[in-house]
């Protein structure tokens, strides 16, 4: 039998930079990490395009906006420290007709109530001047948003705790959990941890192992997944920066975007279908499971009752190449079918409420010996850092470590 102070259960970037932040909080604590894949960032993190949020989107006050600005600063310096490769390349949003111009003007206050820093509104010709195939009425440009390899990133948060003594299980998914008198019994793939205190950063399964743990999360976990074009090698010059377009504020993705990864690519997406498999990143995945529980939530159906509009044109755009394509040249006309392949899938943790709400901020609820964290969307990779240390303090508040 294992034991430790802290298991951490969940190895993707927030619950590594949980670690770290225990790490250094308390040190000479023994924190345990437990994974039930063969490595770290096997499933959110190493499924998403890399982006370094500026904090544009956040509403000024909220968890999102307060970790994101301080995450990312953060984060900037760690990839300078550990040597990191990363780009702080910047961002144009654009404003495609007039319709959305208030809702830019929203993201312009929102952007300068979070403290970024050389925001500058563009014109039509300023929008030419950053991306010259680019066709808008106006837009901003975001010179703090980057982008890195958020896989190597969660591999030096793991290094790190390992150097202070900590430890990373892998092959070790929790199968139960039973409360003692002092402590947790975690029965894992590897055997029994036994752990004075718990931390729940599990992502797509958070919810149930909350429940494992004998905690009501309130809220269902919905997996969407994200589905990516690639631009061919020869047509990479069409991006400069990363091109968003004005996101729907009643829906919380940001619509398809393109953005320029570490490597050199250019992705183009993603879309936002309903996945019936929690880790579901093919068109064909199908969980029995997942689906029952998806299908029979009366969160998701309130949802679905609102949204499915919205839902079926993301489907046409899953299947359909020449609808995604179309949609793609709203932002650059010149696209052309030929010029993108399918690349690769992400799936999103969406936490829904029952009365249907999607949850869009980040929610920590803390149980005698336990702190759950049950939602943390975008951008929980850029803020982790500031997530990290957030979670970290409550734990070592509650658990007097």
């Amino acid at each position: 039998m294992i034991t430790c102070d802290v298991a951490v259960i969940g190895g993707g970037i927030v619950g590594a930079a949980t670690a770290l932040a225990l790490s250094e909080q308390a040190p000479g604590r023994r924190v345990v990490i437990l994974e039930k894949e063969s490595g770290l960032a096997r499933h959110q993190t190493g499924n998403n395009s890399g982006v370094i949020h500026s904090g544009l989107y956040y509403r000024p006050g909220s968890l999102k906006a307060k970790n994101c600005v301080d995450g990312r600063d953060a984060l900037y310096r760690f990839c300078v420290e550990h040597q990191i490769p990363h780009d702080r390349c910047g961002k144009v949003v654009v404003a495609t007709n007039e319709s959305e111009l208030a809702a830019l003007d929203e993201l312009e206050k929102r952007g300068q109530a979070n403290g970024l820093k050389g925001l500058e509104r563009l014109d039509s010709a300023g929008l030419k001047h950053h991306e010259s195939q680019v066709e808008g009425v106006a837009g901003l440009f975001v010179p703090e948003t980057g982008i890195v390899d958020y896989v190597k990133v969660t591999q030096v948060y793991g290094r790190l705790v390992e150097e202070r003594g900590g430890q990373i299980i892998t092959n070790a998914e929790v199968h139960r959990v039973t409360p003692l008198t002092e402590g947790f019994d975690l029965l894992t793939s590897q055997g029994t941890v036994r752990a004075s205190f718990v931390v729940n950063c599990a992502g797509l399964h958070c919810d149930r192992v909350a429940r494992m743990c004998g905690v009501d999360p309130g809220l269902r976990i919905v997996p969407f997944r994200g589905e990516y074009y690639k631009l061919k090698k020869q047509r990479r010059d069409l991006v400069n920066h990363l091109i968003y377009p004005v996101p729907d504020p009643a829906f919380p993705f940001l619509g398809v975007h393109y953005t320029r990864m570490i490597d050199g690519e250019v992705e183009a997406g993603p879309n936002a279908v309903l996945a019936f498999k929690r880790e579901g990143y093919s068109q064909f995945s199908f969980s029995p499971r997942d689906a029952f529980e998806i299908l029979t939530y009366p969160g998701f159906l309130k949802l679905a009752r609102r949204f499915w509009k919205v839902g079926f044109q993301e489907y046409r755009r899953s299947w359909c190449k020449q609808t995604f394509v179309k949609d793609l040249r709203h932002l650059l006309p010149s696209l052309q079918a030929d010029d993108v392949y399918r690349g690769g899938a992400g799936v999103r943790a969406q936490a829904i409420a029952a009365d249907g709400t999607l949850l869009d901020d980040f929610q920590l609820i803390e149980q005698a010996g336990m702190v759950h964290v049950l939602n943390a969307p975008s951008p929980a990779a850029t803020a982790s850092l500031s997530i990290g240390q957030t979670i970290a303090a409550k734990a070592i508040a509650q658990f007097e470590l």
